[in-house]
């Protein structure tokens, strides 16, 4: 499937995406510059098609300052040092939920987002905000390992590949403390979200003892690492795993049989946005089924936008369309993240302090 089709759908559907979240707070609406309006959006790195950046900038007049950051923990540092000034931010599940109790998130206005009902109903009034009265979902997906065909002869099902000493210098582990002790954890059996200190340690000694047969720790350096061939596997999101295989076709995904975690990412508004209308606008047109099917087509990570996730899966071949919508078999043997307790957070950044180091 070739990206020329689904811009030859999206030139030939209408394109005037609802604005009625475009607008001030005392309802009047403009298409046109409106004396420096602007919204500063945070997201992840290889997230968006940013010809929708421009899309919105020229038909809403707001100017979009968009930037990224590597995980949800750096994210969190930013808010919490008051070092950021963002408008729009898209943590993941677990951490809107962090975020949710320590006051950190604007409830929404929904009258300036009428496109939110273009939302699956399974994706709303989700753990995390079960309310809906912070957060917008933006994506979801599942983590898996991506390997290369070429360089791993045998089956691949299990978490237990990682581990394995005789590809060491070959592997890559996924750079941030919850996915990557999240591995181990369901490697061993255990739940994800586990609270048992016991627990937590043996599944750090576990990543202490696969550290010296890893290549490198990584977000979006795996990209460029796999299409290449520069390492033989790696953890990373099924989407990416779509991205990279267009550019090397010799990489497969598999959920492995101990299953994995699932995920969704979600836009929100942090306390004291100065543009709390424009991020508004923003979240508005990005569930749009327009640009929603335009991002799929870009990111190949799922929409929550359910036309668009449909349209989009009927232009796909079986293998693809399994791994970016997985069966309910697969996602039964997942876990979402949940937010933990402050000790056991605390115990997190303890681990993976001295495991980097």
């Amino acid at each position: 499937m070739k990206r020329v089709r689904f811009l030859m759908l999206l030139l030939t559907a209408a394109f005037a995406l609802s604005l009625a979240g475009c607008g001030s707070q005392d309802g009047s609406m403009s298409s046109a510059p409106a004396g420096g309006r602007e919204v500063n959006v945070c997201s992840w790195g290889e997230y968006i098609d940013t010809d929708l950046i421009d899309q919105f900038e020229e038909e809403t007049g707001i100017r979009v300052n968009y930037t990224t950051t590597e995980s949800n923990e750096t994210l969190y540092s930013l808010l919490k040092t008051g070092g950021s000034s963002y408008d729009v931010i898209v943590p993941s599940d677990y951490m809107v939920s962090r975020l949710i109790a320590e006051g950190m998130l604007e409830k929404l206005d929904y009258s300036n987002i009428p496109d939110f009902d273009q939302i699956g109903d399974d994706y709303k009034h989700m753990d995390y905000d079960p309310e809906n009265l912070y957060s917008v979902p933006y994506t979801w997906g599942t983590t898996g390992i991506i390997y290369n065909t070429k360089m791993v002869k045998e089956k691949v099902d299990s978490w237990s590949i990682l581990f394995d000493k005789k590809y060491k210098g070959e592997i890559l582990m996924i750079d941030n403390p919850r996915d990557a002790m999240g591995v181990a954890l369901m490697y061993l059996g255990y739940s994800i979200n586990t609270t048992d200190r016991g627990e937590l340690q043996k599944a750090y000694d576990l990543l202490r003892a696969q550290k010296p047969i890893l290549q490198a720790y990584v977000m979006d350096q795996i990209f460029d690492k796999l299409e290449v061939g520069e390492a033989a596997m790696g953890v990373y999101y099924a989407g990416d795993f779509l991205s990279m295989k267009e550019n090397n076709p010799d990489l497969a995904f598999v959920i492995p049989k101990e299953g994995a975690n699932l995920f969704v990412d979600a836009m929100c508004v942090p306390k004291g946005s100065k543009n709390k209308t424009e991020g508004e606008a923003w979240i508005n047109f990005m569930c749009s089924y327009e640009a929603s099917l335009a991002n799929l087509e870009y990111i190949w990570y799922g929409s929550p936008n359910t036309k668009a996730m449909n349209d989009f899966l009927a232009e796909l071949d079986t293998e693809d369309a399994a791994v970016l919508n997985p069966s309910k078999e697969a996602l039964a043997q997942g876990e979402m993240f949940l937010n933990l307790p402050q000790d056991i957070l605390n115990l997190y950044d303890e681990l993976w302090v001295r495991l980097k180091s």
